[in-house]
């Protein structure tokens, strides 16, 4: 095993940088730019059980440093995933992790149960999304919402992580909710919403009004939701998201609470960011003498 070796729950991984849903397509996009294989996982864009064409033009803008969206989940579907892209990555000789999303809980149950007996490590429930049509009916604000859509994708017979919004008060609580329903894991966090105004236009600049606010800003408040549910849940496996740019931005991840870190927005600006993260993490470990990823998990906490 690697000094980057980590163990999300049952699953453990070469390392523990991973790519991030939706920020590195379905397959192997980003292979011409790194061995895919070297990375901990490919975390592919969130799927339904149906193919989805998602929000009006434009759905990406951007703000400063920032990236601003509204793509709206739009996918292929889970059948046509797993015969058109899931076969690349598989030649590629690295794990995937795929992600789910639904718009009832029988539409969580229907992605996870096309999802079953696919070569994938663990599958990720996109409970949060702030590309939904309301704040109030994204499952992820709700505890018990939460726990019915881990419930009802049980089914697809892997470790279940849930990828939880920090766009509300009650964090701690929808995790609880998550974790006693059978999540294996906790994905900390989705984006933060916002809007951008186009002051030419007169108008929103996303065609779906607001949007998700990705990128280094939201790095301090992913920080924060893994160490207040580290805090919480001293046991439970946490995978850390959200504005992470360097080694130095993982590292501070894993010593809120981290298992595992993802990289998503700065792909979009830097295709080579996972593999560049990774070796940040591996120079900072080697010049303080670290070993083991593990001795640094949650290190903050005392």
């Amino acid at each position: 095993m690697s000094a980057l070796s980590t163990s999300v729950g049952a699953v453990t991984l070469r390392s523990a940088i991973l790519t991030a849903a939706g920020t590195s397509g379905y397959g192997d996009e980003l292979a011409g730019y790194g061995d895919l294989g070297q990375l901990g996982a490919v975390v592919v864009k969130s799927l339904a059980a149906f193919a989805w064409e998602g929000n009006a033009a434009p759905r990406v803008a951007a703000s400063g440093e920032h990236m601003l969206n509204a793509v709206g989940l739009a996918g292929p579907g889970v059948a046509a995933w797993r015969e058109r892209y899931l076969p690349d990555l598989e030649r590629r000789g690295c794990d995937v992790v795929a992600s789910i999303w639904g718009r009832t809980v029988s539409e969580f149950a229907e992605a996870a149960e096309a999802m079953r007996g696919a070569n994938v490590v663990a599958l990720e429930v996109n409970a949060s999304c702030p590309n939904l049509e309301s704040r109030s009916s994204i499952f992820a604000h709700s505890a018990l919402a939460t726990a019915e859509i881990v419930r009802a994708s049980k089914v697809a017979g892997v470790p279940l992580w849930i990828k939880l919004s920090p766009n509300t008060p009650d964090l701690v609580e929808i995790a609880d909710a998550a974790l006693d329903a059978g999540a294996e894991a906790l994905v900390l966090v989705n984006t933060v919403l916002g809007l951008a105004i186009d002051i030419e236009q007169r108008r929103a600049s996303l065609g779906n009004g607001g949007g998700g606010i990705s990128g280094p800003g939201i790095l301090p408040v992913a920080l924060r939701s893994v160490y207040e549910c580290r805090a919480a849940f001293p046991d439970a496996p946490i995978v850390g998201v959200g504005g992470v740019g360097s080694g130095d931005d993982a590292v501070a991840m894993i010593m809120a609470g981290a298992n595992a870190v993802e990289v998503g927005t700065a792909t979009f600006a830097d295709p080579r960011a996972p593999w560049k993260v990774q070796r940040g993490v591996a120079r900072w470990m080697e010049r303080h003498h670290v070993t083991r990823l593990s001795d640094i998990v949650g290190a903050v906490h005392g």
